[in-house]
């Protein structure tokens, strides 16, 4: 699958805009990332979302991805 980045998260991953990797849940496609890509970790403690076929998850890192699906990568954004 193709994951796009941003911001932080393109920054860790030597300034690439997207990705291709394998990973069949959110939890494996984070794992695999800071595995290719240490200083991604960082940015992972800080809060990352990811975005499948337009739906955000912040938290369930249990959830599958489709093979064709859209993914992006998304820094949280700090507020209140």
């Amino acid at each position: 699958m193709e994951v796009s980045l941003s911001g932080p998260v393109r920054e860790a991953a030597d300034g690439l805009a997207s990705i291709e990797i394998e990973a069949s849940t959110i939890r494996e496609l984070l794992e695999r990332l800071t595995d290719r890509y240490p200083k991604m970790a960082r940015q992972m403690e800080q809060g990352i979302a990811v975005s499948i076929n337009g739906t955000i998850y912040r938290d369930s890192w249990n959830t599958p991805i489709p093979e064709d699906a859209e993914v992006y990568l998304i820094p949280r954004i700090a507020g209140g």
